[in-house]
């Protein structure tokens, strides 16, 4: 499959994945399919399987949860806990791979204007190499790419 417009993805220090990547639509619009579960939902499985939960309580304190039945064979969940929000602009979270609990990160997502269109940025904060680099060889790169074009495609519709 041919990438539309792929974000990009570093590691700008030994505990830090970052992934930046633009949108044809505004700031807010794309904070709403980042946050909406009804939206989250069209994008969040990037074709691996059925969303079988996506609980957001989007307030400071409030709890989240993504899961999906991968391939029709095994479940596949997150979760975590706002610990920012600045509606429409930022949101900040933890995120605990259920598969993985030890290895839990901080997740700082940001909306910002870029041209006509927006960009986003994900900054994800490991509290060690070893996991932010177990976090990359999990292949969370191809799905990242998936989900976030599918994202261009929950946009397209609600332009």
């Amino acid at each position: 499959m041919t990438r539309e417009r792929a974000a990009k993805v570093t590691l700008p220090s030994d505990t830090e994945i970052l992934i930046t990547r633009e949108f044809d639509a505004p700031p807010e619009l794309v904070y709403r399919v980042f946050t909406e579960p009804d939206l989250v939902r069209r994008w969040w499985t990037a074709r691996r399987g059925e969303m079988t939960e996506c609980e957001i309580d989007l307030r400071v304190g409030g709890r989240w949860r993504y899961a999906m039945l991968a391939h029709g064979k095994f479940e596949v969940a997150f979760h975590g806990e706002y610990l920012e929000i600045d509606p429409g602009r930022r949101v900040v979270s933890t995120e605990v791979f259920e598969g993985a609990p030890h290895a839990a990160a901080t997740g700082t997502t940001t909306f910002s204007e870029h041209g006509a269109g927006s960009v986003v940025t994900i900054r994800v904060e490991h509290a060690n190499r070893a996991d932010r680099d177990g976090h990359i060889e999990s292949g969370m790169e191809d799905g990242l790419q998936d989900a976030l074009e599918l994202v261009d495609e929950v946009l397209r519709t609600l332009a």
